[in-house]
């Protein structure tokens, strides 16, 4: 094992199942941090982190903290936090940071910021400017679920930055015997693939959970591509991104798994349950409750139709039933299939 840590910032379940996944199969000693001490503590004393990824044992590799200074020391540091806390973080974190050399950044939280519509990059990029710092970021994002990689089930991912050499470099250090990364210089595609696809995903919890079979899932997903796609283009994503893992490959899954957090929002909507409801009895965060509100935003500012979206918003929001939603998505025009 190296003497290199690498860092996480945020010890919710996927920040936890990369850290097991990359000390049990990598060759680096890793650093998770956990907000609330008592977490990092407990995850210290039990090596277990059951709040939010159970019946995991943590590798010894594996060193809980609460202090940001030990992840400022990390030559490499994953951002894994949800979206609404994300500047708030890097804020803390990057003027604890070394000022002679560049902050190497990944983030692997699928979400845009609500204020500011900035995408996760943007954020980064903001931050390091305010604390001035370089800041050299990539993303992380594919089908992949937490519970599953903690369990060494093999996947495979993207790691996207718009520097080439640090995008390769990226993939070369995470990749492990059981997660096949890809490299990716699409950031923005692999940024809006990995948020949208969250809708998305409430929409398919809505399809099963209102009793419609495959016909109808299969449809949602498709039409959710088209979506998902025509606002990266207008965004400056390039189309093969949302043929590939960062796109239909985490549609699918999220759209289809068990494990999904935005799908089984979309089943409780369906019961009848409120979003209040729904919120208030978990701590695990469905990114696309929030994100409705700014992937539509976002559309709405290129002139993007993304009907699927708009629909989710007003179940959300606005106090529509999920029936009435999915009537009015298969009563709109008619037009061309490939009319994107």
């Amino acid at each position: 094992m190296t003497d290199s840590p690498i860092g996480i910032l945020g010890a919710g379940s996927w920040g936890t199942a990369l850290a097991v996944h990359l000390a049990r199969y990598g060759d680096h000693p890793v650093r998770l941090w956990a907000r609330r001490a008592e977490l990092a503590e407990s995850i210290l004393a039990t090596r277990q982190n059951p709040d939010y990824l159970p019946d995991v044992e943590l590798p010894e590799a594996v060193e809980p903290t609460a202090d940001l200074d030990a992840i400022a020391a990390c030559d490499l540091v994953l951002v894994v936090v949800p979206s609404h806390g994300f500047r708030e973080v890097l804020r803390e974190l990057l003027p604890r940071t070394r000022s002679d050399r560049p902050v190497r950044l990944v983030s692997s939280t699928k979400g845009i910021e609500t204020e500011t519509m900035a995408r996760m990059s943007q954020v980064g990029f903001e931050e390091g400017m305010a604390s001035d710092r370089e800041v050299r970021f990539g993303v992380l994002s594919g089908p992949t679920f937490a519970a599953e990689l903690a369990r060494g089930m093999p996947s495979a991912a993207v790691i996207a930055s718009e520097h080439d050499a640090l995008a390769a470099e990226l993939r070369e250090r995470l990749s492990t015997p059981r997660l096949r990364l890809y490299s990716s210089s699409d950031v923005v595609g692999v940024e809006l693939g990995g948020t949208a696809k969250n809708v998305i995903a409430i929409a398919a919890g809505i399809v099963s959970g209102l009793g419609f079979g495959h016909n109808t899932l299969a449809a949602l997903i498709t039409r959710g591509l088209h979506e998902v796609t025509r606002l990266g283009i207008a965004y400056g994503g390039q189309a093969r991104t949302f043929a590939g893992l960062a796109g239909l490959g985490d549609l699918v899954l999220t759209c289809t798994g068990g494990l999904s957090r935005n799908r089984k929002t979309g089943l409780e909507l369906a019961r009848g349950r409120s979003v209040e409801q729904i919120q208030s009895e978990t701590h695990m965060v469905a990114e696309g409750i929030r994100n409705s509100l700014s992937i539509s935003k976002l559309a709405a500012a290129r002139t993007v139709e993304m009907p699927i979206t708009e629909q989710m918003v007003e179940v959300l929001y606005r106090g529509k039933s999920p029936g009435a939603a999915l009537d009015e998505l298969m009563t709109r025009e008619l037009k061309e299939e490939a009319a994107l």
